[in-house]
């Protein structure tokens, strides 16, 4: 089974490398989006879930692989471009496999998941709220690695002014610089939230997006 939480070990590398053309390619891993799906519903079935909380997951998961199959076929246009969507695709569905027991939300333009920008600098919303009265702040993807980011063009968070505090109520704002992204670039990234209790993390999860540079 593939892990519920993070799937770090994602296929780039050797399969890319084999591709005959991004066309075959783009085949190839639309399938694999497909195949994966099926190792997270297992996951579903084993944390057997209430039933409403077991349908969100379910029907999160398949309108990922149909979202992320879509842009693999439209908006991808190199190999590079079909990895970062295709990993995009499975980050999210580890994310919707653990589901969300605080409110969480990021933000582009307005839009969650699935978004469009021009380039230059973009406002990255993040919204959260931790469970009875609990706070929350901004963690670590990995040890000091704050964010997963994967980008076919040049692409960076301003780490210099992330807020450090914990909150009530967060609504705070990321800066990514991509002013030197072109059109048709992709960059996908996840924005970790911890919530937490006297000091301590009590639970994390991670949210991912993934923007078309237009």
């Amino acid at each position: 089974m593939a892990l519920p939480i993070d799937f770090d070990k994602l296929r780039v590398d050797e399969a890319s490398e084999r591709a005959s053309s991004v066309e075959d390619y783009k085949v190839t891993c639309m399938e694999f989006i497909k195949d994966i799906s099926s190792d997270y519903l297992e996951w579903v079935d084993y944390y057997k879930l209430p039933q409403e909380e077991d349908k969100i997951r379910r029907d999160a998961i398949a309108a990922i692989v149909e979202r992320t199959n879509e842009w693999i076929a439209k908006v991808a246009q190199t190999i590079k471009g079909v990895d970062v969507v295709m990993n995009d695709g499975v980050q999210k569905m580890a994310e919707a496999t653990a589901g969300k027991p605080f409110q969480i939300g990021v933000f582009v333009n307005k839009k969650a998941g699935y978004t469009q920008a021009n380039p230059g600098l973009i406002d990255v919303n993040v919204k959260a709220a931790g469970r009875e009265s609990r706070k929350t702040k901004l963690g670590f993807h990995h040890l000091d690695q704050r964010f997963r980011i994967e980008t076919t063009g040049k692409a960076f968070f301003d780490e210099g002014s992330i807020p450090q505090e914990e909150f009530d109520l967060m609504d705070v704002n990321l800066k990514l610089h991509t002013e030197e992204c072109k059109q048709r670039d992709v960059i996908s990234f996840t924005v970790i939230v911890s919530e937490i209790k006297d000091g301590s993390e009590l639970d994390r999860r991670g949210v991912t997006t993934i923007v078309h540079i237009v």
